[in-house]
């Protein structure tokens, strides 16, 4: 029937650079392609530490341009009770727990595609949020994660929600 197809999936997300940054934005430039200049896919500025809460935004805006987001890796120290997988918009995402603390998020969709997003964490003053997703949604960005996010901030910092450092518990 007429307009029961669901519409072909971009493989890029709106640019949303110039929108007003808040916490709980998701600020993506991903291309589906093997060739990727930059360290980052994106960012994600999540409004809390409660990943049950925060990641189904995220994985819904990620399925709307990309398709299916099958798995989703975090590092286990930032977040409150991290689950092993999570139902979101009727289908499993799988969670993926490291030890690794570099401020990132890591996607795979299907079986090869795989995005790596800035993490910014949810305490991050407006000004500094929006320069490091800035930072991190640019084309030719070459920096890791955590260190866009001293850039932004002016200051030494811990890593992603550290020990003692601004994240909420």
């Amino acid at each position: 029937m007429p307009g029961t197809d669901p519409p072909p999936v971009s493989g890029l997300l709106p640019d949303g650079v110039h929108e007003s940054l808040r916490p709980g934005a998701a600020l993506l430039r991903l291309e589906t392609t093997h060739e990727r200049r930059g360290v980052l896919d994106g960012a994600w500025w999540p409004r809390s530490r409660d990943i049950a809460a925060e990641l189904p935004g995220l994985v819904s805006a990620l399925t709307e341009h990309l398709g299916p987001v099958a798995r989703v890796g975090l590092d286990c120290a930032a977040w409150d009770g991290l689950p092993t997988r999570l139902v979101v918009d009727g289908r499993v995402v799988h969670i993926d727990a490291s030890s690794e603390g570099d401020d990132t998020v890591l996607v795979t969709r299907g079986g090869q595609d795989l995005f790596s997003l800035l993490v910014v964490p949810p305490d991050t003053p407006p000004g500094a949020a929006r320069a490091a997703m800035d930072q991190a949604v640019s084309a030719d960005n070459l920096k890791a994660a955590g260190q866009i996010l001293v850039d932004a901030a002016g200051e030494p910092r811990s890593p992603l929600f550290g020990s003692g450092h601004g994240g909420r518990t």
